[in-house]
């Protein structure tokens, strides 16, 4: 049996191993298969503090936390003290004082995590955090999800082709997949406007068009123009759907183009007829319901890690 992971907190796959990474993947598919859940001797208390808006991740995270028999405390971000001037940390510190053993958060603030994790000599928080997204760094759940699509999809990451198309700079889920693809054996490629690319990003993969990588790839990774990251960005005012469909989207051209077994990928919420076609959502090469079901079952295997990482719930 792949020995379990234990991690204390779990905010980047930066630091993950490729066998952390490999055992995470096969733990989740275990709990999809149906594997049995850890039995838990005392209560786990988690609390999902979401600071920007969600829908998958942040029911996801609650439908981990019930499979996995945690008791979720309810945190309504609108109505916290935090509109009255309370730190995150502060914040936490409540959390941690009323008994809550760890702390789901997705922030707007980049590294938001990190004075939770290392708090100054004066301060006490003994919080696990668990990063849901942070502003454009990472996205560590959606990025291991999206492996295990792809490991489930093709038994390997060695030598496959993935293209990550769209408005690359902006994505944390960009940020956290070229890195962890790279590692893991994958050669990746980079589409989509250039005005949202940064060229740091060349150590992970060459720059192309779409249309030079759409017959070639295993895996057309879609990311969704983010609007809300792009004030002061005049490529935002001028931005037009149905031309970036055409330059850079999946349109039915482009989709019959795909490899049979190519994998379209696209962490949503999906722009219809902007990234993709609204008619290929569920295509047969689209793996977006997929992505949502896994979901699931890797978040368990994070909260998992980390609630064994922290020994709680009688957990070892």
């Amino acid at each position: 049996m792949t020995e379990l992971v234990q991690l204390p907190h779990f905010v980047s796959v930066e630091k993950l191993t490729v066998d952390q990474i490999n055992a995470l993947i096969n733990r989740a598919e275990y709990f999809k298969q149906g594997g049995a859940t850890p039995t838990l001797a005392q209560p786990v208390y988690v609390t999902n503090m979401f600071f920007e808006n969600s829908t998958r991740t942040h029911t996801s995270f609650a439908m981990a936390e019930k499979k996995l028999g945690l008791t979720e405390i309810p945190f309504d971000a609108a109505h916290s003290s935090m509109s009255k001037g309370e730190t995150l940390y502060d914040t936490c510190l409540v959390m941690n004082a009323l008994g809550v053993d760890l702390s789901v958060i997705r922030a707007s603030e980049n590294a938001y995590y990190e004075p939770l994790i290392n708090p100054a000599a004066d301060q006490h928080l003994n919080l696990g955090i668990v990063n849901a997204g942070d502003g454009s760094g990472q996205h560590p759940s959606q990025s291991l999800l999206d492996m295990m699509t792809i490991h489930e999809h093709f038994g390997h990451f060695a030598g496959l082709k993935v293209a990550i198309v769209g408005d690359i700079t902006n994505s944390r889920v960009a940020r956290s997949n070229m890195e962890i693809l790279t590692r893991l054996g994958a050669e990746v490629y980079f589409s989509g406007p250039d005005y949202w690319y940064d060229h740091r990003f060349d150590k992970y993969g060459k720059y192309l068009s779409v249309d030079e990588l759409v017959d070639q790839v295993d895996v057309m990774m879609l990311l969704r123009v983010q609007h809300e990251r792009h004030a002061g960005d005049a490529n935002e005012t001028s931005f037009d759907a149905a031309k970036y469909h055409q330059q850079y989207g999946i349109n039915h051209d482009r989709y019959d183009r795909l490899k049979d077994d190519c994998l379209i990928m696209h962490p949503g919420p999906i722009n219809h007829d902007v990234e993709l076609a609204g008619d290929l959502v569920e295509a047969p090469k689209s793996a977006f319901f997929k992505q949502m079901q896994n979901g699931v079952f890797m978040r368990m295997a994070m909260l998992e890690a980390v609630v064994r990482g922290r020994h709680l719930g009688g957990l070892q």
